[in-house]
């Protein structure tokens, strides 16, 4: 029975994805309200998407679609912790993206050594 049940992908270390993003190889977004970006500055290289807005702007037949997700690579994403993150990542999976990571939250960036730029 356990045969046939799907595992997890493996979680991507930041580092990885830090090196990816840097390298072009990857998307990053961040889903945290504009306020949070304010306050503490976004990962340099991010999108930056709300998560209200994610359903739309990730939606290929959304007038508001972000044409940077067109691209076929790899998507990260980060929030505050990681809870809202998460549930971004089932949301682009839903609308068929494949290769999607929960990076955490922007301390998990940071701590890893991603740069952090201010708005």
């Amino acid at each position: 029975m356990f045969g046939f049940m799907r595992q997890a992908a493996p979680a991507l270390p930041v580092a990885d994805a830090i090196q990816k993003v840097a390298d072009g190889e990857m998307i990053l977004i961040d889903i945290r309200d504009h306020g949070e970006i304010a306050a503490s500055g976004k990962a340099r290289g991010a999108l930056h998407i709300p998560m209200m807005r994610l359903a739309d702007m990730a939606d290929p037949r959304h007038p508001d679609f972000h044409p940077d997700l067109k691209a076929p690579k790899p998507i990260a994403l980060y929030c505050a912790s990681g809870a809202r993150s998460s549930m971004a990542a089932g949301m682009l999976r839903q609308l068929g993206y494949e290769d999607v990571h929960n990076l955490g939250g922007l301390s998990h960036w940071a701590a890893a050594g991603g740069p952090i730029e201010r708005a």
